[in-house]
């Protein structure tokens, strides 16, 4: 049986933080709190909350709703935005009520993680957020630790989709700048990512897909590991893909378009959908430069061991019933 616990937590830093009772799966209601340092200048307390705390409140509207709904305080009063601050000023920030919110007890493997984001591992069958309670993103609390920097995110938050059906790596922001940051960096196409799929069909050597998708410019690189003979399909094929752009099932569509839709995929294949095996893309390498030491980190997954499982047992399939 689920309940709801609240409690306060007061902070001896600015940082956003939040304590986990994983028995219960649920956020507890939270505080930022810090004393304020010495100022280089006078500032009032709703620019000094626009800076410093961005990544609570990611614009300046957002802050006048904090003042308005009464979740900042000054020296233990309700504080008006237009309050000057002096050193040593005792600032209290409350969050947005997420006493409502569940965590959802879901183990990820962590690869990365440090005070600014992380890399896991997304398992298949669950969305990367949503109107949903079991999603990838309401799982995070339970498997990464809170970030103690400024700018720190109330929450850890994905920078990027993967679909439900599809596993691999997920990267995570824990702070606004890193936010920020990898989010120019997909953009920019700074961000390599490198999915695995099995196709329908004899696909070789290695190629450009640059079809337009919802009449919007759609990019992705192919080449061919390896194909096998198989009794349903004549032929399977092992390839590397590597978006370069971000559209909505962009690989599944461009793969379906060029003649080799991706096995399990029940929506762009609309013949002999294998069934019950679920979708064979994986998202099983991504390199990207760390949004604040600027080092360059690639991260690489095995492949889902489905994967081998299937083209063997169609290579059986194939030699043993194959006349």
């Amino acid at each position: 049986m689920f309940f709801f616990a609240f409690t306060e937590v007061i902070l001896s830093s600015v940082s956003s933080f939040f304590i986990l009772n994983k028995s219960d799966y649920f956020c507890f209601m939270i505080f930022h709190s810090f004393s304020v340092p010495v100022l280089s200048e006078r500032m009032r307390i709703f620019d000094y909350v626009c800076v410093h705390l961005s990544g609570v409140f990611p614009s300046k509207s957002a802050v006048k709703k904090a003042f308005k709904n009464e979740l900042i305080l000054l020296n233990g009063k309700i504080a008006l935005s237009g309050e000057w601050l002096a050193e040593g000023d005792k600032v209290e920030v409350k969050a947005q009520d997420l006493g409502a919110f569940k965590i959802f007890p879901l183990k990820l493997e962590v690869l990365f993680e440090d005070a600014f984001m992380a890399v896991i591992h997304k398992p298949a069958g669950f969305p990367v957020s949503g109107n949903y309670y079991k999603t990838i993103q309401n799982a995070l609390p339970y498997n990464l630790s809170v970030s103690k920097e400024e700018d720190a995110l109330m929450l850890p938050r994905p920078v990027h989709r993967l679909d439900k059906l599809t596993s691999g790596l997920l990267l995570i922001a824990k702070t606004r700048s890193a936010q920020i940051n990898l989010g120019r960096q997909f953009e920019a196409q700074q961000i390599s990512k490198t999915y695995v799929a099995l196709v329908k069909g004899k696909l070789e050597g290695e190629g450009i897909v640059d079809i337009s998708i919802h009449h919007q410019h759609a990019k992705t690189l192919y080449k061919s590991v390896r194909v096998e003979k198989s009794l349903s399909y004549a032929d399977v094929s092992m390839v590397e893909l590597q978006p370069k752009t971000g559209r909505t099932h962009q690989l599944r569509i461009h793969m379906a378009e060029i003649g080799h839709p991706i096995v399990g995929d029940a929506v762009h294949d609309c013949e002999k959908v294998l069934k019950g095996k679920g979708l064979f893309l994986s998202a099983c390498k991504v390199s990207f430069i760390h949004p604040i030491s600027q080092l360059n980190h690639t991260f690489e997954i095995s492949l889902p061991s489905k994967f081998d499982a299937f083209l063997k047992r169609e290579k059986r399939r194939w030699n043993k019933f194959h006349v």
